[in-house]
C-alpha cells in the first residue's frame, strides 16, 4: 500500500534518482582507474603459464563447439573437419604428429580433415582422452550429427536414389 502512495506521490524520474546512485567518478579518474585495469590485466596474462593460455584456447573452441550445435542455423563452414583443423592449429602441431598422437593413420585424417569421410566413433573418443577431457566426445559427436541431419534433409539426389528400393508406400487418403 505504502508502494502505491510513493508512486502516485513521486514522478517516475524522482523514483529513479532515489534508487539509481551516480558515478560520482570524474573523466579522469574513469581513464586513469581503465589504464590501472588494462596494466592489471596485460600482468596477470604475462604471469599465466602456457599450458594455462593453451587450455584457455581449448576450452574457447569448445564452447564455440557447443554453441554452434545449440543455434538451429547450419553452418557449412561450421564443420567437424574445419573445428578438428583450429584444434590442431592450436597445438602448434604438424597433422602427421596430430595423427601419431592419437595413433591414427595420416591417410585417415587427411581424408576426415579434407571432408571426405566422416570421422569413426574411436576418433571422438581419442579426441577426448587427447584435449583431457577438456572437450567431451559428445561435443565432437554433436557436431558430426548436426553435419549429418543437414545433408540427410537437403540431399534431394540421394532421396531421389533411394525410392527405387522402396515398394509398397503407404498411401493416406486425407494427407496432412
Amino acid at each position: 500500500m505504502k508502494n502505491k502512495e510513493n508512486r502516485e506521490k513521486y514522478s517516475p524520474e524522482e523514483l529513479v534518482d532515489a534508487v539509481v546512485f551516480k558515478n560520482p567518478i570524474l573523466e579522469k579518474e574513469r581513464l586513469k582507474a581503465t589504464e590501472e585495469l588494462t596494466k592489471a590485466r596485460l600482468k596477470n596474462r604475462k604471469n599465466q603459464g602456457e599450458s594455462h593460455r593453451l587450455y584457455s584456447k581449448i576450452l574457447q573452441l569448445r564452447f564455440l563447439m557447443e554453441d554452434y550445435v545449440a543455434s538451429n542455423i547450419y553452418d557449412e563452414n561450421q564443420t567437424f573437419a574445419s573445428f578438428l583443423k583450429k584444434y590442431i592449429k592450436l597445438l602448434y602441431k604438424s597433422n602427421k604428429a596430430f595423427a601419431e598422437d592419437i595413433d591414427l593413420k595420416q591417410t585417415e585424417l587427411s581424408l576426415v580433415l579434407n571432408e571426405h569421410r566422416l570421422p569413426s566413433a574411436k576418433m571422438f573418443i581419442r579426441l577426448e582422452i587427447h584435449s583431457n577431457n577438456a572437450i567431451p566426445a559428445l561435443s565432437w559427436y554433436k557436431v558430426v550429427e548436426k553435419q549429418r541431419a543437414y545433408i540427410l534433409e537437403n540431399d534431394k539426389e540421394f532421396k531421389q536414389e533411394q525410392k527405387k528400393f522402396v515398394k509398397n508406400c503407404l498411401e493416406f487418403e486425407n494427407e496432412l
